[in-house]
């Protein structure tokens, strides 16, 4: 029974996804799992692993300031997965915006994946481990420069090289929000994947969606279950294969 209904959302969501060429997409750590990056807050995931200090606590900007060799020893380990390669959703979002029905993607994620899957116009509303800059002149590193150095990497002008990606305790920046609350805004069909929708502010930006369609696909429950017109409980890029 459960199997005709999953075809049914399936189809239900295949015919939205036709019919509308305004569709924004709104992604957590639940797109990259199937590309094997770990949750942050899964089970398995990095919150329920074992250090000296709590991985929450590590990826904080105080931590970062304080012990700043324990931080890029866990970020090395930890955050940043270079073998990964974009699964089914990303791919399937690079290519329908290349048809003109995705306006924008808008993740949560610091992978990278949905560039190298081919989505031009995304959001990385948490910063990016392909970037990082140094702190005193500015000048640009790639993330191989982060991984091949040992300790805490620095910049030829002496400066300490960080991730461009938005730790706790660090806002988010603010002109990619404004686009992103935008594209929200403006969105006909709004899809949210991956995502458990308890990171804030980047959660609230929901509330923005005045939109036809709201389409949630997630494993676990999510705190926008209830407005939901279309909720598939599956595995995002087994959805998308589908598509």
């Amino acid at each position: 029974m459960q199997h005709t209904d999953s075809g049914e959302k399936i189809d239900k969501l295949k015919e939205i996804v036709e019919n509308s060429e305004n569709i924004v997409f709104f992604g957590g750590a639940g797109v990259s799992t199937e590309s094997g990056i770990p949750d942050f807050r899964s089970v398995d995931g990095l919150y329920n692993q074992k250090y000296k200090y709590p991985p929450e606590v590590m990826v904080s900007h105080s931590f970062y300031r304080s012990h700043p060799e324990e931080f890029f020893e866990f970020y090395r380990n930890k955050m940043v997965a270079l073998e990964a390669k974009p699964n089914a959703a990303h791919l399937k979002l690079a290519k329908l915006e290349k048809e003109g029905k995705v306006k924008a993607v808008i993740t949560q994620n610091i992978d990278g994946l949905h560039y190298m899957a081919g989505s031009q116009e995304v959001m990385e509303l948490h910063g990016s481990v392909h970037r990082n800059y140094c702190e005193k002149c500015r000048k640009f590193y790639p993330v191989e420069y982060i991984m091949e150095s040992s300790g805490i990497p620095e910049c030829e002008c002496g400066g300490r090289v960080k991730p461009d990606v938005v730790l706790y305790e660090e806002g988010l920046d603010y002109e990619t929000m404004q686009r992103a609350v935008s594209y929200i805004r403006n969105a006909e069909v709004l899809i949210i994947g991956g995502t458990s929708l308890a990171v804030y502010p980047a959660a609230g930006f929901i509330d923005y969606f005045r939109g036809s369609h709201l389409i949630v696909i997630n494993m676990d429950k999510t705190a926008r279950d209830v407005h939901a017109d279309l909720l598939i409980q599956e595995k995002i890029g087994e959805v998308f294969e589908q598509i």
